[in-house]
C-alpha cells in the first residue's frame, strides 16, 4: 500500500529552533509510518530566519544532510562560516556545532535528512 502527503502537513515551529531567530516552516514526511532509519523534512525560512547553533552529541548522535533548493544563506559548521545557495549540499557529522541563516532577500528552501549513523566496521 502506498501513502501520499500534501502541503496540509506543514508544521510551523515557534520562534527559536535551537535558539535561532524567527519561524521555520517544516514539512515532515511519513513520521511514525516509514520504517527507514532517517527523518526527511522540507524547511522554508523567510529572510533573516535562522536555525541556531547546536550539536547532536553522544546522547543522541545524528548525521545530517542539508540540500538547498532555493535562496541563499550562511551556514556554519565547527566555527567555519560559508555561503550556501540552491544546489549546495552539506553533510554535518555527529557532534559538530552547526546552524544556518537565510541571508538573502527571498525565502530559503531546503531538504534536511537526519538519522543515527551506523558504526564503522
Amino acid at each position: 500500500m502506498y501513502r501520499k502527503q500534501n502541503e496540509s502537513t506543514d508544521v510551523r515551529e515557534g520562534p527559536g529552533i535551537h535558539g535561532g531567530d524567527g519561524v521555520i516552516t517544516r514539512r515532515g514526511f511519513f513520521r511514525g509510518v516509514s520504517r527507514l532509519p532517517v527523518t526527511f523534512e522540507v524547511w522554508d525560512l523567510e529572510p533573516g530566519v535562522s536555525e541556531g547553533s547546536h550539536t547532536h552529541g553522544e546522547d543522541r548522535p545524528l548525521e545530517e544532510v542539508y540540500f538547498f533548493l532555493e535562496g541563499r544563506g550562511t551556514m556554519w559548521v565547527d566555527g567555519q562560516d560559508f555561503s550556501v545557495h540552491a544546489g549546495d549540499t552539506v553533510l554535518v557529522p555527529p557532534e559538530a556545532d552547526h546552524g544556518f541563516r537565510n541571508t538573502g532577500d527571498t525565502p530559503l528552501k531546503l531538504i534536511i535528512i537526519w538519522g543515527r549513523p551506523e558504526e564503522a566496521e
